[in-house]
């Protein structure tokens, strides 16, 4: 593609005088909720967020928010985009979770050599990107790049980009070399999405397959997974504030575990109307009165305030160590990655005891409660959700030893 980078200052500058503030982009959120929420149930049965949703979110700016101003993005710090991603699970999960994966795509992409950011936003700095790191693709090395051939599953939000990210293991040139995980950035035209995305939750996030064949990806449309654990990847060169020198998996993992909190939140909501009307066909008892019940619901919104305020904190020092130029220790990473593992199975477990105590009412697919409990369920056996993965990390690293695995 042609190298349109030249324009990039005067998009920055006019783009600068345009960003709107992190409160604004907040109320922006909050205000589609009801639009999402309506349609939470066409989201689910079409296994897709609905078009005029991604077009909304896309007016609103909100899938800037970390992308890099230089190409018309607005660089915020990444507790604002939680917080939005959030907002939109209150509505529904699955587009929350897609808001989520493909918003934070702009990302990965500002850590790729400057090519690579002028072959997706060069023409257009509007375009999406899904992705699927599953290291399952085949690697041949030829002259310039690679060639590449696979089928991923779980590419959230697929059917509404023209871009995928897709992991792969390099074979090493020399035998004992270390292994080298990388992502591979293509366009749409070198792939095909499949349709087999049938679930028992977040059905509307149109995770479908990706089947490539044969496909030629430059150098430097790689991105090294040793890079973004090192936080030496080739476009902090351009993009060199304190965003982009995160280390990318602290990142990663906020974005499928978020979600959960927000739609736990609708969940409690819906079970708080549920009980100040529901009236106990078995005790003929008001569920208002019902201490079980209120126990359940105050531990509930306890929880999802102190899982929050630990995820914030833990960003916030990621945030900080940066602006300062510190790094952030391995034990911290360990343990701030083993945090955000966590949410999703707790969240999952505060709509587990709610349900017992509603009786019939809860029952019903239009019930605000089973849409989020089906769809906890299912975003907890995503793989950065699963705390046994990290728990080893945490204990070594506080001990002095290295991770023993670079996604944290």
């Amino acid at each position: 593609m042609v190298d349109n980078s030249a324009p990039v200052a005067a998009r920055k500058n006019e783009a600068a005088a345009s960003i709107p503030t992190p409160a604004e982009l907040i109320e922006r959120a909050r205000a589609l909720i009801p639009a999402i929420r309506s349609r939470a149930v066409q989201c689910t049965a079409e296994r897709r967020v609905p078009t005029e949703t991604i077009r909304e979110i896309e007016a609103a700016g909100l899938f800037r928010i970390l992308q890099p101003k230089r190409w018309g993005g607005y660089e915020m710090e990444p507790n604002v985009f939680f917080e939005v991603q959030k907002l939109l699970s209150q509505g529904c999960m699955s587009t929350g979770w897609v808001f989520g994966v493909v918003g934070g795509h702009p990302y990965e992409i500002a850590l790729f050599p400057h090519q690579a950011q002028v072959d997706v936003w060069g023409e257009d700095d509007t375009v999406l990107v899904s992705s699927s790191y599953q290291p399952v693709g085949k690697v041949e090395r030829v002259e310039g790049g690679f060639k590449l051939s696979g089928h991923w599953g779980f590419s959230s939000g697929s059917e509404h980009c023209n871009w995928v990210l897709l992991g792969a293991m390099i074979p090493p040139l020399n035998a004992g070399d270390p292994p080298d995980m990388r992502t591979f950035l293509l366009p749409r035209s070198d792939y095909r999405i499949e349709d087999a995305w049938y679930t028992f939750g977040l059905q509307g996030t149109g995770s479908q397959d990706i089947v490539v064949e044969d496909a030629f990806v430059p150098e430097y449309r790689t991105h090294k997974s040793a890079d973004g654990f090192f936080c030496t990847n080739p476009g902090q060169v351009e993009n060199d504030g304190p965003l982009y020198r995160l280390p990318w998996a602290q990142v990663f993992l906020r974005l499928v575990s978020t979600s959960a909190l927000g739609t736990t939140i609708a969940a409690l909501d819906g079970a708080t109307k549920i009980m100040e009307s529901r009236i106990s066909t078995n005790t003929g008892k008001a569920s208002k009165a019902d201490p079980l019940l209120q126990g359940a619901i105050a531990r509930g919104y306890a929880e999802v305030d102190e899982m929050e305020t630990v995820l914030t904190r833990n960003m916030d020092v990621l945030y900080g160590r940066s602006v300062a130029g510190e790094e952030v220790t391995m034990e911290e990473r360990a343990r701030f990655r083993y945090q955000s593992s966590t949410v999703a199975r707790r969240c999952a477990e505060i709509v587990d005891a709610l349900l017992p105590l509603l009786g019939g009412r809860a029952i019903y697919m239009h019930s605000p409660l089973i849409q989020p409990w089906l769809d906890l369920h299912a975003a907890r056996q995503h793989v950065a959700n699963d705390p046994g993965n990290g728990a080893a990390d945490v204990i070594g690293t506080r001990s002095g030893q290295a991770p023993s695995f670079m996604f944290m």
